[in-house]
């Protein structure tokens, strides 16, 4: 028996529930490598330096956006790569490994947050998801540049720009989620939105 895939486009086989991270069939493949790419432009195209020797970005929107349409599995794969890469063509290569893995926790957290408690709450509860998946940015990469400087406190100046970078990137994507939430082929195509 088949049934409707939860990702939108082929059916589930017999015996796999809805919500099940399966390998995803081509439309869905080629929608989290656009997502990746989104995520690496808006990543690059405001790059305000923080005082760590990061920069603040407009990334995020799209990392949490990602996990909140794709799940934790797929929306983490979608949401990391992108940033990832901009540090590399941007020349902070030495960030690319702490923000892959740092932007995955986020669409991570943020998707399950999303779909266990946020669900029915709007835009309030893709907020509060938004704060639950920002949370592993500020902690990560104030304890990443920590092992880079040799000191917490050093580390601690780039706090007060990664929250600002944290606060638009929940603002913003807990809007676009919630206008998206509102198409009909958004909600066929994402179910988990």
């Amino acid at each position: 028996m088949l049934r409707q895939s939860p990702l939108g486009g082929q059916p589930l086989p017999s015996g796999q529930r809805a919500g099940q991270d399966v390998l995803p069939d081509a439309a869905v493949q080629i929608f989290i490598q656009r997502l990746a790419a989104l995520a690496c432009v808006a990543t690059m195209v405001v790059k305000v330096p923080s005082p760590t020797g990061g920069y603040m970005n407009l990334g995020d929107t799209v990392v949490l956006l990602g996990g909140y349409l794709l799940g934790p599995a797929w929306g983490a794969l979608a949401g990391s790569i992108g940033p990832a890469l901009a540090d590399v063509l941007l020349g902070a290569p030495l960030y690319a490994p702490a923000t892959l893995v740092i932007k995955a926790g986020m669409a991570a957290l943020a998707a399950v947050c999303w779909q266990t408690f946020g669900r029915g709450h709007g835009p309030l509860g893709l907020a509060a998801c938004g704060i639950v998946g920002e949370l592993p940015m500020v902690l990560g990469y104030w304890l990443y540049d920590a092992l880079l400087m040799r000191s917490l406190t050093g580390a601690a100046a780039g706090i007060p720009s990664n929250l600002v970078q944290a606060a638009f990137g929940i603002a913003a994507s807990a809007l676009l989620a919630s206008a998206l939430g509102r198409s009909a082929y958004v909600r066929r195509e994402f179910p988990r939105l």
